[in-house]
C-alpha cells in the first residue's frame, strides 16, 4: 500500500512540472515590458466620501427648522465620521426643503461652509436655514450663529485637535477657557476666513 501512495505522488509530482512551466510561461508572456511600467494608472490621490443628506420626518412634530437627533448612520460630509458617536462635537445644517446634513464637529461645520458646492453637490450656502451646534460642556443644541467657539484648546476632538467646542458667551466661554484654554472666536469671523492652521486641517485638496 504504502508502494502505490509513492507512485501516485510521483506521477503528480510529474505531471506537476509542465503545468507550471506552462503556468511561468503564460506570466512571463503577460508580463508587461520594461518600457510600459510607467503606463499603469497611479491609484487616486485622495477619496471623497459622498453623504447624502436626510429628509426631515414631518410625523416627528417638531419645527422643520430645530434641532434634530442625529441619525446613528449619518456621515459628515467634509471627513467621513459618524457624528453621532461624539454628540457633545456634533452639528446640523438643514436647507429650506428640511435635508440636513450632520457633520462632525464646528471644525468640519466651518470648511463646509467655505465649499458647500464640494460637500453638498448641487447646494448653495443660501438655501442654509438653519446651523445647529453642540455645546460641549452641556451638549445641548445652540444656534451656530449665537455661539463662541474656542479655538487652541487642550480639548480632542473627533479629528484630533482643533476642532473648536463650541460654548455659550459670559461665565460659560470663561470657565471653558479657564479649564482648557485657548481664544474665543465668533462664527461670523470663522466662516470668513479660518485661521491658517485650521485652514491648513481641511480634509481634502480638491
Amino acid at each position: 500500500m504504502p508502494n502505490r501512495r509513492q507512485a501516485w505522488l510521483r506521477m503528480a509530482a510529474v505531471g506537476a512540472v509542465p503545468l507550471a512551466a506552462s503556468g511561468l510561461h503564460l506570466l512571463a508572456r503577460n508580463a508587461p515590458e520594461p518600457g510600459n511600467v510607467a503606463k499603469v494608472a497611479a491609484p487616486p490621490r485622495d477619496v471623497c466620501i459622498f453623504s447624502p443628506t436626510f429628509a426631515w420626518d414631518g410625523h416627528s412634530g417638531g419645527s422643520m427648522l430645530a434641532a434634530r437627533a442625529v441619525p446613528n448612520d449619518a456621515r459628515c460630509p467634509v471627513c467621513g465620521m459618524f457624528p453621532a458617536r461624539q454628540p457633545r462635537w456634533a452639528v446640523q445644517v438643514i436647507y429650506a426643503d428640511g435635508h440636513a446634513h450632520f457633520l462632525d464637529s464646528p471644525l468640519s461645520l466651518f470648511h463646509y461652509l467655505q465649499h458647500v458646492k464640494r460637500y453638498a453637490p448641487g447646494r448653495r450656502r443660501a438655501e442654509i436655514s438653519a446651523i445647529h451646534v453642540s455645546e460641549h460642556e452641556s451638549g445641548r443644541w445652540l444656534a451656530a450663529e449665537l455661539a463662541l467657539y474656542i479655538h487652541g484648546s487642550t480639548l480632542v476632538g473627533p479629528m484630533g485637535n482643533g476642532n473648536l467646542p463650541a460654548t455659550t458667551a459670559g461665565e460659560a466661554a470663561s470657565r471653558l477657557i479657564e479649564r482648557v484654554g485657548g481664544q474665543v472666536l465668533s462664527f461670523a469671523s470663522l466662516e470668513g476666513e479660518l485661521p491658517a492652521l485650521l485652514q491648513a486641517l481641511a480634509p481634502h485638496s480638491h
